[in-house]
């Protein structure tokens, strides 16, 4: 395996750790401990400003995850390189992928405007998960399509990483697909 391919493999595998586990954590861990602070415009705050932030690394984790794929993706030749298996096993990595992108999008855009419903950020939040009586119904609109786009996007991303691990398992079985393997990451 060449080094660029090596370095593009190790791209496309820390892009899709840095995103999934990222995603995790805010879900699991920031999100549900807001709490902590009393006062629920901090709380909004603080997961506004975090989420925000996090999506800078998230975006670009994840456009590393997608180019790098498609760089791979467009040096094979589908049906004379790979058995049918293989062939729905990449056309399957990139239906997860578009989907991953645009439910990251859809999420990042809806975070921004809920962002945007009061100066700071700061907008009355009981957890990153339910929105307090003290929101306004389009900011608790915009809290509740953050959590399910979110929650698809890791279950989304998950695949993808599975996906990723059975083709790699393939290329480990098959001659004519390690050889094709050579070229995705």
């Amino acid at each position: 395996m060449s080094k660029l391919t090596t370095a593009a493999w190790v791209a496309h595998e820390l892009g899709l750790a840095a995103s999934f586990g990222g995603l995790l954590f805010g879900k699991l861990a920031l999100n549900p401990n807001l709490d902590v602070l009393e006062n629920k415009s901090d709380r909004g705050e603080l997961l506004n400003k975090s989420w925000n932030r996090y999506n800078v690394v998230n975006a670009a984790a994840v456009g590393t995850a997608i180019a790098t794929w498609l760089a791979g993706r467009a040096s094979i030749s589908g049906d004379l390189v790979l058995d049918e298996e293989g062939n729905n096993l990449v056309r399957t990595k990139d239906a997860l992928l578009a989907t991953a992108a645009v439910t990251g999008l859809a999420s990042m855009i809806s975070g921004l405007s809920l962002s945007r419903q009061a100066p700071d950020g700061a907008v009355p939040i009981d957890s990153g998960v339910s929105p307090s009586p003290e929101m306004s119904e389009e900011a608790a609109k915009l809290l509740r399509r953050v959590n399910v786009l979110g929650n698809v996007n890791i279950g989304v991303l998950g695949g993808v990483i599975a996906v990723s691990t059975i083709l790699s398992q393939k290329a480990n079985q098959s001659l004519r697909f390690s050889i094709a393997s050579r070229f995705l990451p």
